[in-house]
């Protein structure tokens, strides 16, 4: 009988210990790939610094401009921030930012949509930023956010709405597609999305070799155990799908971090009716403004037009 004891106290002790193996090592790969982003740890390796420069940001855009922080309720109760320019116009663009990026680096694009005569509403994605989370949405939980804006900006006045999102952010307003939208929602920018939240961070973690697939499942276990997120069912793809309203997919052609056939699959998979594309050559990672300048101003004008959108 002690040897029966012994072994059923060896066996749940390897299921302890498990367990605990499990766990710790899905909570150190959580961190680093879905845990919440701290800015103060870019700023301290001076990567926000080099962002700055290489995307042409200008942050001090937004002090000279009469932005009002907002506040929304998310659907799994946090507290999620935005930034809001009312220029009492009849169109307004929700504007969403990457993944550990700041809102202040969508300057460009505020800017163009602001000389536009836009309202502005720039979020602060979950995990980021004053908006509370510590995991990351990765675009498919953050679309369920992106309607919850919507519903904040139909509560003021109800303006024709434009989502306009770059990487992660691209993504999340691709996945909103999918989503029953308001009919005043008229139409999606998305500049360098990736089309699967697996296939992304599979391909970020390729330097990891044969282990990359061990990592994921540890990753995907955690955040479906801790945070309730399966990003199993993350699939940017199906969403883009069901979508009622034109999408205008941008990619730099020599995009590294997530390589341009993403768009290219969401492209094909958007009826045909409701897509555009605009690959552009020489452009790495949400690089497409800086290397097109005006022209890209151009490819969303026509866009617009393409559609009817503010006709």
């Amino acid at each position: 009988m002690e040897i029966i004891a012994w072994v059923i106290i060896g066996i749940i002790g390897l299921i302890i210990l498990g367990l605990v193996y499990y766990l710790l090592v899905g909570s150190i790969f959580f961190h680093y790939s879905l845990g919440r982003k701290d800015v103060s740890k870019r700023v301290k390796k001076k990567n926000l610094q080099k962002v700055i420069e290489r995307y042409q940001i200008d942050l001090c855009w937004w002090d000279d401009k009469p932005f009002e922080k907002v506040k929304l309720q998310s659907f799994d109760g946090l507290t999620l921030t935005a930034h809001y320019l009312d220029q009492n116009s009849d169109k307004t663009v929700i504007l969403v930012h990457g993944y550990g990026a700041i809102y202040k680096e969508m300057q460009p694009y505020a800017k163009f949509f602001f000389q536009k005569n836009f309202n502005i509403l720039c979020v602060e994605n979950r995990g980021h930023g004053e908006s509370e989370g510590s995991c990351v949405g990765m675009g498919y939980l953050d679309r369920k956010d992106i309607l919850g804006w919507i519903d904040f900006l139909n509560q003021k006045s109800k303006t024709k709405i434009v989502l306009f999102g770059i990487s992660m952010g691209a993504s999340a307003v691709c996945a909103t597609a999918g989503e029953n939208l308001p009919s005043n929602v008229v139409g999606i920018i998305a500049d360098s999305p990736f089309d699967n939240v697996q296939r992304q961070l599979l391909h970020v973690l390729k330097k990891a070799g044969i282990f990359k697939k061990m990592i994921l499942n540890h990753i995907s276990a955690y955040t479906k155990r801790l945070h309730k997120y399966d990003i199993k069912e993350a699939d940017i793809i199906k969403c883009v799908k069901k979508t009622k309203i034109p999408i205008l997919y941008i990619h730099g052609k020599i995009d590294d971090f997530v390589p341009s056939e993403n768009s290219q699959n969401l492209y094909n998979a958007t009826p045909e009716r409701l897509r555009d594309i605009c690959f552009v050559e020489g452009a790495d990672h949400v690089m497409s403004y800086v290397t097109l300048g005006v022209e890209y101003e151009r490819k969303i004008n026509n866009f617009f037009r393409k559609f009817k959108i503010f006709d």
